[in-house]
């Protein structure tokens, strides 16, 4: 940005972004959806101001989830956490490009199950209750392990919620006026 946005604007921010976060989780998982949308607000911020914001969205975003839903969503936090660790570092060292943010989308989008199949398996027993349990049970009756018939459909409704959630962002991002874009956009375009 062209000027320095105050603290409490910060915060301002990121309280909105978790409760987009939250809104999208709760809309998606009421309609049996199997893309989440639960992360954007993360990686707005993570984009915006940082892996440390980014982290903080993401870890209250689960937090207050977990307050509203039940405690079985806590441990889904380290997810969010280590997407807007992941996002914010990625676009602290790279150009905000189209292609940039794709493979951003990737990588959050193998990380994310990586760490969350594990944390279903325990406390779901690696159903997520979508359309993609559908999957889960096949692969599970075929002979693959349980981590297996859990990471696999992950991974494809994860690797098209993350993409997506990060293009999502970027044409927001994009769309803005030069004096609203986060400062690295900026800085980046001043050394290019």
């Amino acid at each position: 940005m062209n000027k320095e946005i105050s603290n409490t604007m910060k915060l301002m921010m990121c309280g909105l972004a978790i409760a987009i976060n939250i809104v999208l989780g709760i809309v998606m998982a009421m309609i049996k959806f199997p893309v989440y949308l639960d992360t954007i607000g993360t990686i707005f911020i993570a984009i915006y101001f940082g892996p440390w914001y980014g982290a903080a969205v993401g870890g209250l975003t689960n937090f207050l989830t977990a307050i509203l839903n039940g405690m079985t969503d806590m441990p889904f936090m380290l997810v969010n956490i280590a997407i807007g660790l992941v996002i914010g570092f990625i676009f602290r060292k790279a150009r905000f490009t189209l292609v940039n943010v794709v493979i951003a989308g990737i990588a959050i989008g193998i990380i994310a199950p990586i760490i969350g199949t594990p944390i279903g398996i325990a406390v779901y027993g690696g159903l997520t209750g979508t359309i993609s349990d559908v999957a889960v049970v096949w692969l599970k009756q075929s002979g693959a392990s349980i981590f297996a018939a859990s990471f696999l459909p992950k991974l494809a409704n994860n690797l098209v919620d993350k993409i997506g959630s990060c293009l999502i962002i970027y044409l927001l991002i994009k769309s803005m006026p030069a004096t609203l874009k986060p400062a690295c956009m900026l800085q980046r375009k001043a050394k290019a």
